[in-house]
């Protein structure tokens, strides 16, 4: 079987999760998201970070523990598929709080659509998003 690169790697090389990934490491949740896991990450590619209102990433590179509370809102333990995903009506995430999610027309958790499902890791999956999910 072929070795999966882990989140973070994966994420790496993909090429479209800058952003994602400098918060990552600028929030100190590297470690975690190379972790066992499993982690199940709804993962904002970086033209999803450049539909927030302009300073808002550089604000909250500034800002570490809303940074985090961010980050982890994006990240549901356990490895849910989109298999699985379509049967749920919303999933608790690392934060603390639910992310609302509607599989009627596509696949949307809050009012991010999934745009690719189901990439697989070493330690969990990676649903791409065109939209950063923010807390409430």
């Amino acid at each position: 079987m072929k070795h999966l690169a882990d989140i973070i790697d994966t994420a790496v090389d993909a090429g479209s999760f800058n952003t994602l990934v400098a918060a990552i490491k600028a929030a100190n949740l590297v470690d975690t998201l190379k972790g066992a896991g499993p982690f199940t990450v709804f993962a904002p590619t970086d033209d999803a970070f450049k539909k927030l209102p302009e300073g808002t990433v550089d604000a909250l590179l500034k800002d570490i523990p809303k940074l985090k509370k961010i980050l982890t809102y994006h990240v549901v333990s356990g490895k849910v598929t989109a298999a699985d995903v379509v049967k749920l009506k919303s999933a608790k995430t690392v934060q603390g709080t639910e992310v609302k999610i509607d599989a009627s027309k596509g696949v949307k958790v809050n009012d991010a659509t999934v745009t690719t499902p189901d990439v697989a890791t070493d330690n969990g999956v990676i649903h791409i998003i065109d939209t950063v999910l923010i807390p409430a």
